[in-house]
């Protein structure tokens, strides 16, 4: 590994698990200081030690990311901590069951959106001040490929996840003159708890096995397989890169084909 985020402080949410996780793994191994959030404690803590243990100056708060004050509290322990934010990944997502729009319970959808747009508007409203303070950042929000295209009984998450997409839009033409660049990353379906969830009620409801699901997931791509985790996060870091100073506003698609068809 290299240097590239040689003590830069990257806020990372979400962390516990899938791709927040190998995240902090890839941006500590990287030089980085972690700012780290998740809303299961117990999983959190135990990224954040293992990181530690190997060398890495880590912060760990429990936050629920549709919830202001904990987004807002989070923030000012990484001031506290670390002084300034370098780089923020809006990571903390969840989907929702799979369900025709007419069908969909609308608690469903009040909470799709609440963690997913609502709470990467939060986390974007706590980095941009310090960000402003120091010069500049980076922001990277996790969108989907849902969030490009209509997602048939996905539509709270799809909704969601274009709210992301224009958010990340507004924020990069609002602040690409004070030196902060705003983008997305709009995987398309990635073996995670999120799809490995999804996988299981295909599975249920087709009387398929794990793998037969997701063949069946992934026959709507046109690689034909899913995504590894390791291929989404190379891209988190590249998109984060110093060197990668000339991109904002965009809303990266890794989606083997799906969108280009």
């Amino acid at each position: 590994m290299g240097n590239r985020f040689q003590d830069q402080v990257v806020m990372i949410t979400g962390a516990a698990s899938g791709f927040g996780r190998m995240a902090a793994d890839r941006f500590a191994a990287e030089g980085a200081k972690l700012a780290l959030s998740d809303i299961s404690g117990a999983a959190l803590d135990e990224v954040a030690q293992s990181l530690r243990d190997g060398g890495t100056e880590v912060i760990a708060d429990v936050v629920d990311v549709s919830e202001q004050a904990q987004v807002q509290a989070h923030a000012a322990h990484i001031v506290e901590a670390f002084g300034t934010l370098h780089v923020g990944i809006n990571n903390a997502g969840l989907g929702h069951d799979l369900a025709p729009l007419h069908l969909l319970p609308v608690e469903q959808f009040d909470k799709n959106y609440a963690v997913n747009a609502r709470g990467v508007f939060l986390c974007m409203q706590a980095q941009l001040p310090m960000m402003l303070e120091a010069g500049g950042g980076v922001i990277l929000n996790v969108a989907s490929a849902a969030g490009l295209v209509g997602s048939g009984r996905l539509s709270g998450y799809a909704a969601a996840k274009h709210a992301v997409v224009g958010l990340t839009r507004a924020a990069a033409d609002e602040y690409a003159r004070k030196n902060i660049r705003v983008n997305a990353l709009c995987p398309a379906f990635t073996v995670t708890p999120l799809v490995e969830e999804m996988a299981a009620q295909v599975g249920a409801r087709g009387g398929m096995n794990r793998d037969q699901a997701l063949g069946h997931i992934a026959s709507r791509i046109p690689m034909g397989r899913v995504a590894q985790p390791e291929e989404i996060v190379q891209a988190m870091l590249w998109a984060c890169a110093p060197e990668n100073s000339f991109m904002t506003g965009q809303a990266l698609a890794l989606d083997g084909g799906l969108t280009a068809v």
